[in-house]
């Protein structure tokens, strides 16, 4: 499995996903929509799942070194997410938000293609290493559908039709997301520590997640405090998103960071 058949699993996922949101939507039309919307999305993360799972039988190594590795996860994590909340919280809207979005990610790829042959680093080379990454990149996932959840309630606001029940979906994918999002500064703290024998080095990658982490938990302490306060704390959800985003991807533009191990390969 290597990127010349990707573009053919990410389009056949992308369709699934979609067919599968469409079919959900149209429950009304025929109940039978809802069990099989469900059973094409189940199926598309299926495809996806599969494409990564050969991916990393292939290379020999975890598909997690590269930025568009990281977003073939991403997007995989996206749907699941979308998918589960939307059978705790029945919420068509995220759903459909969760499988966009990932297909977004998916063209990313798609017009920045990667060969995903680079070997591993020592430093990389680490037991660390998998479970870092990937809580990490599920807590990514789960606050960017916190985000999602922002965006629609501040649409509700300014229209003078906001709902509380956007910042309780929002605060259990928050809490959720700060969880992993902790483990993941753990993990990273003892992959440190193992190979260059520091727990924390304040590389620009580390200083960075602690600032994620920081605002994340100043939303978290201000939602207790501060409840009635829904417009602050929707807009600050999404500052918190752009933090974290800079914190995975953005970091690579940063002159300070070029020699970092933390910065992906391209």
């Amino acid at each position: 499995m290597n990127w010349a058949i990707f573009p053919l699993f990410a389009t056949l996922s992308a369709i699934l996903w979609i067919t599968g949101a469409i079919l959900i939507y149209l429950e009304n039309k025929n109940p039978r929509f809802f069990k099989y919307g469900n059973l094409v999305i189940v199926a598309g993360s299926g495809l996806m799942g599969i494409f990564l799972l050969t991916l990393w039988i292939t290379l020999g190594r975890p598909p997690f070194r590269t930025l568009g590795e990281t977003r073939l996860w991403y997007s995989f994590f996206l749907v699941v997410i979308g998918f589960f909340t939307f059978h705790r919280w029945n919420n068509k809207w995220f759903l459909a938000y969760c499988v966009g979005l990932a297909i977004l990610f998916l063209g990313i790829n798609l017009l920045h293609p990667e060969t995903y042959e680079k070997e591993l680093i020592p430093a990389l080379q680490s037991p660390w290493f998998v479970p870092h990454v990937i809580v990490y990149i599920l807590s990514y996932a789960l606050l960017a559908a916190s985000s999602l959840v922002a965006v629609k309630g501040l649409y509700q606001v300014y229209t003078d039709r906001a709902k509380t029940d956007n910042l309780i979906l929002a605060d259990n994918l928050v809490y959720k997301g700060f969880s992993l999002l902790t483990l993941g500064l753990i993990f990273g703290a003892l992959w440190a520590k193992e190979v260059w024998g520091h727990y924390w080095t304040w590389d620009p990658k580390e200083t960075w997640a602690l600032l994620t982490w920081l605002i994340y938990l100043i939303y978290i302490h201000l939602r207790q405090n501060q409840p009635q306060r829904i417009k602050f704390h929707l807009w600050m959800l999404g500052l918190a998103f752009v933090i974290l985003l800079i914190c995975w991807f953005g970091i690579n533009y940063l002159p300070s960071a070029q020699n970092s191990v933390h910065v992906y390969a391209q």
